[in-house]
């Protein structure tokens, strides 16, 4: 049966990188049997541009339509000071899915471990989950802003934090089998129910190690012994920083995929870099997170495990045999990068 695949390419580099993600998509599916369909709308600025809104009626229709969604960028200066923000739409999409589960995978390319800022022997064997709860928490509580005084609620109900874990232990299922439950019990009340609920989740695991960490010593772990962790997961606020932490550890954006899950309907799939305005249309953005989006979209959505290996060893390929973008350490454009990974196909 025919997929439909929804491309939303977005502003800055965006089409770019989307171009070559559905480049290598369409270059694999032959070699796996897999039998698509893209659909391509606009989304964020471009949508702006176009209709006013960062999310048009025709987009969120097409959106929930689809068996998936690949998003590559959003986001322009000419926004920033707007009533109306690139961003304002992928919240309302995320709303609209019931996108509540964010994975990022952080794993460290051999080739690449000359960038991160850590010594290689503390990056050695890095190759983790983060799962962050992406629909609750203090981003969608009550809000209060006052001259002298601010209030932002944090909420919790045992119904979100029971869903976040399972999906957590589900991945650690297929992994090394370990889950490291980040909170603050010793402080909030969020975190001491978190707690609760993911000891009660584990008893339905018993495969699965669950460990508990307090968010600072998780964020300090994460520098000085980043091998130890195989999935984490947390709430929103807390998974927004240390997501955004452990991006870091590869030393580039440009090779960091994620996926956004929701508990019915189609999944969302992304690089974690923005829209970097400054080299769109240049010819040399890094195409690598989002054709490493694409390998999510595979293996989550369509359960194409095998096609998904084949491009993260054709990335792979690449980068052993010297072909680098920029931002790499390298010269080579967004069509050579292309090329190179196709070629290893």
């Amino acid at each position: 049966m025919t997929k439909k695949i929804l491309a939303l390419a977005g502003d800055g580099i965006g089409p770019e990188i989307m171009a070559a993600g559905l480049a290598v998509l369409a270059s694999l599916a032959p070699k796996i049997g897999f039998d698509y369909q893209v659909e391509e709308e606009a989304f964020g600025g471009a949508a702006i541009d176009q209709v006013g809104h960062p999310l048009p009626d025709k987009t969120l229709v097409a959106a929930k339509q689809a068996d998936a969604i690949l998003l590559a960028a959003i986001g322009s200066p000419q926004y920033d000071q707007a009533p109306i923000r690139p961003e304002q739409g992928l919240l309302a999409l995320r709303k609209e899915l019931g996108l509540f589960a964010n994975i990022r995978p952080v794993k460290i390319f051999g080739s690449l471990s000359h960038l991160s800022p850590l010594k290689p022997e503390r990056i050695a064997g890095v190759d983790f989950l983060v799962v962050r709860e992406l629909t609750g928490g203090i981003y969608f509580g009550e809000h209060h802003l006052e001259t002298e005084f601010a209030r932002d609620v944090n909420e919790y109900s045992r119904a979100e934090i029971d869903r976040i874990l399972r999906t957590a232990f589900e991945e650690a299922r297929k992994r090394k089998k370990k889950v490291t439950s980040i909170d603050k019990q010793n402080v909030l009340a969020t975190s001491k129910l978190w707690r609760q609920v993911a000891d009660q989740v584990a008893e339905d695991y018993p495969d699965v190690v669950l460990e508990h960490q307090l968010v600072d010593s998780a964020a300090m772990l994460m520098i000085t012994n980043p091998a130890k962790f195989d999935v984490i997961v947390t709430e929103n606020l807390f998974g927004d920083i240390l997501s955004d932490e452990a991006s870091v550890l590869s030393g580039t954006l440009g090779v960091m995929p994620s996926a956004s899950h929701a508990v019915d309907g189609p999944s969302l799939y992304e690089p974690i870099h923005g829209s970097a305005p400054d080299i769109a249309g240049k010819g040399i953005a890094n195409p690598v997170s989002m054709i490493l989006s694409v390998a999510m979209m595979l293996r989550d959505s369509f359960g194409l495990s095998e096609g998904a290996d084949r491009i993260e060893a054709a990335v792979e390929a690449a980068f052993l045999a010297g072909v680098l973008t920029q931002d790499l350490g390298g010269n080579a454009s967004t069509q050579e990068m292309l090329e190179a990974i196709i070629n290893h196909l």
